[in-house]
């Protein structure tokens, strides 16, 4: 497949780091990862197919909720839509969390808006007033995106048995028109900042602020998620289309339901409930 999902590699990409990352190994992860909720089981490695495929196989044999599975690089790293997210080693963080929430199967895609407002805070550190999110699952930095989530879930009946959460994030990957190595849609951490960003120190702090939103979420429900993940909302009254298959709809965004479901307002005021599609903000 020769589509590039926004924030993938258009040709071999360039990291720029001012040391070999050498801390970014089993050893270290395990290390500074020990003892937390999420993180405290670490399956590190130097290339899969993709860490979802991996943390999914994991989940069916009874990985207990809270098992991480990082790669340096992914073969097929896997975008929604069965689009292809290209992952360079030494670059990014490709990685998959194992969660076992007790939710029925309607509701398990709330997960994907938990790990998005968990992201859009933590990156908010990096670059204050400039993180924003794109339903459902996009993380952007002045509107160009950072970070993709993929979740892929197992049910039993009704209920969810497990949920994999993928997450990718350009973190010292170059933006070199020459190289081409990031789309214009696309950025990294090491471009917003200018600086090199420890791997290490990201996702540690990552799995952090994904616990505590995970944490808020199981005690508390949806809503107080909601209102955090409005607060990063890319477009809310602006123009957006949303396509899913052949169909197209368009009109202003505005906002989420109870549920995560997207409401999109056409210009006679008829509000539409989206539950899936791939949506794109609109110019004017």
């Amino acid at each position: 497949m020769k589509r590039v999902n926004e924030a993938t590699a258009a040709t071999t990409p360039e990291c720029i780091y001012l040391h070999p990352p050498m801390d970014f190994n089993d050893q270290e992860l395990t290390r500074r990862l020990a003892g937390r909720k999420i993180g405290g089981t670490v399956r590190f490695f130097p290339e899969v197919d993709s860490t979802n495929d991996v943390a999914f196989r994991l989940a069916a044999k009874g990985a207990p909720e809270g098992v991480v599975v990082i790669a340096d690089a992914q073969r097929g790293g896997k975008g929604r839509l069965k689009r292809r997210w290209l992952s360079p080693p030494g670059c990014n963080l490709y990685t998959s969390v194992v969660l076992r929430p007790p939710l029925n199967a309607a509701a398990a895609s709330q997960i994907t808006l938990v790990a998005g407002v968990a992201l859009a805070e933590f990156l908010s550190q990096y670059c204050p007033g400039y993180v924003s999110l794109k339903w459902p699952n996009d993380v952007l930095i002045r509107g160009a995106k950072v970070s993709g989530i993929l979740t892929e879930m197992k049910t039993a009946g009704r209920d969810v048995e497990f949920v994999i959460v993928g997450i990718g994030v350009n973190i010292n990957v170059a933006k070199d028109a020459s190289a081409g190595a990031l789309t214009q849609a696309a950025t990294s951490l090491r471009e917003e900042t200018g600086r090199e960003i420890s791997r290490l120190d990201f996702t540690a702090g990552m799995y952090e602020a994904l616990e505590r939103l995970y944490g808020l979420f199981l005690r508390e429900g949806f809503s107080p998620v909601r209102d955090l993940w409005l607060r990063y909302a890319a477009g809310l009254g602006k123009g957006v289309r949303v396509t899913f298959g052949s169909e197209v709809l368009e009109g202003e965004m505005a906002g989420l339901d109870g549920d995560g479901a997207l409401l999109v307002r056409d210009g006679k005021g008829s509000v539409t409930r989206v539950i899936a599609g791939d949506a794109s903000l609109r110019e004017g």
